[in-house]
């Protein structure tokens, strides 16, 4: 793969019984760029993201994640990326600040910067939606990926919540990170997205 690729994936499909959720998907993003994978929901989106961060394997097909192939490389796939779920995967019995210390113990910066410093010392578990999803991205934060994968980010959010993942994206590309953003938000996301991939039925449209 060339160096100046930090995705490259050849004929990619995913199959859940008989629904084909992704299907010979192939498509080469350069390192540093913001690509926007938009669909409508059950488009496959998500089901892509999670094969890309090896949550999940492919049924068909191969990619190279940082140069690591998603299927043999797992491990190294995982510590040069980083996956913004649907799911917080956040402990509601622990605070902000020791959920995000299981990552990394310099988590005052990065809860600052999404806007939870004050409430660090408080219990998930008190949480709203939104605020569950501000710690989801300090912990993708804290991760320092160079390939980033958001899914939906701005659900849940406020609009300056939506403006600060806008502002985390840039910051992420100014550091030569990769970003991809599935979404149906589609006018939202085009204003600064470099790529932009359509998925419709598990196919590129």
């Amino acid at each position: 793969m060339p160096q100046d690729l930090a995705i490259d994936a050849s004929h990619l499909s995913r199959r859940y019984g008989r629904r084909w959720a992704v299907a010979d998907v192939s498509f080469q993003l350069p390192r540093g760029k913001v690509m926007m994978l938009a669909g409508r929901n059950g488009s496959g989106k998500t089901t892509l993201l999670r094969i890309l961060s090896t949550a999940i394997r492919a049924d068909a097909g191969r990619a190279t994640v940082a140069g690591f192939d998603i299927a043999k490389q797992k491990e190294e796939v995982r510590l040069h990326s980083a996956l913004l779920s649907h799911y917080t995967y956040l402990y509601e019995s622990l605070t902000a600040r020791e959920n995000l210390s299981l990552v990394s113990r310099d988590t005052d910066a990065v809860l600052r910067r999404v806007g939870m410093l004050g409430r660090a010392d408080d219990p998930v578990s008190t949480f709203s939606a939104g605020m569950r999803k501000r710690v989801s991205f300090a912990r993708v934060l804290l991760q320092k990926p160079s390939i980033v994968f958001l899914d939906e980010p701005f659900g849940q959010l406020d609009p300056e919540g939506f403006a600060l993942v806008e502002d985390v994206v840039a910051e992420l590309k100014s550091s030569d990170a990769t970003v991809i953003i599935a979404t149906h938000q589609v006018d939202r996301v085009a204003r600064f997205a470099d790529v932009q991939i359509g998925l419709e039925n598990g196919r590129i449209a």
